[in-house]
């Protein structure tokens, strides 16, 4: 029985290296487990919790899944469900906690991003990284983008040059 949930846990964990384009990033990930068994890794439990929430509306200064999120209220409140306690405001994770190289970065770790001004380069979004090294860079974050990229989803880095010129740095909170 371990050995079948352990094949069925790294089967899901590498048939989720799927690239995520415009048309599905409002669509769970694959590799994003929908269930908290006791043999989750803190990771997966605190992506697992996060994946609830997609498709729930961006709501400036709100934490709430009735109302909906902000970037830093989601980061947030899904970290609090874990017992880990992170700012509430995206401008405080500019200087904390251990800059991690991209490549580097793995589930669980928090990605910063300038606001919608890439040339004032503060903090200004985050969201929570959804991939391993070695594959393609995702994370899901509440967006606040007019039109169907709004609200809680999950985003491809390179999907957009919008998000390179935005990036600011990855910080790993997570043991």
């Amino acid at each position: 029985m371990k050995a079948s949930l352990l094949y069925l846990f790294l089967f899901l964990s590498i048939s989720g290296n799927q690239y995520y384009s415009q048309e599905n990033r409002h669509k769970p990930s694959a590799h994003i487990i929908t269930a908290e068994p006791e043999h989750l890794s803190q990771a997966d439990s605190l992506l697992c919790f996060a994946e609830q929430f997609l498709g729930k509306p961006y709501h400036y200064a709100c934490a709430s899944p009735e109302q909906g999120f902000d970037c830093s209220g989601f980061v947030s409140y899904v970290f609090k469900h874990m017992g880990i306690q992170v700012p509430r405001s995206s401008k405080d994770y500019e200087y904390m906690g251990r800059s991690i190289p991209k490549d580097s970065s793995r589930k669980g770790d928090v990605i910063v991003f300038t606001g919608t001004n890439a040339a004032i380069r503060h903090a200004g979004h985050v969201g929570i990284v959804i991939s391993n090294p070695g594959e393609a860079l995702t994370f899901i974050h509440s967006s606040s983008a007019k039109g169907k990229g709004n609200g809680v989803i999950i985003s491809a880095f390179k999907d957009s040059p919008y998000y390179e010129k935005r990036f600011i740095r990855i910080v790993r909170i997570l043991k």
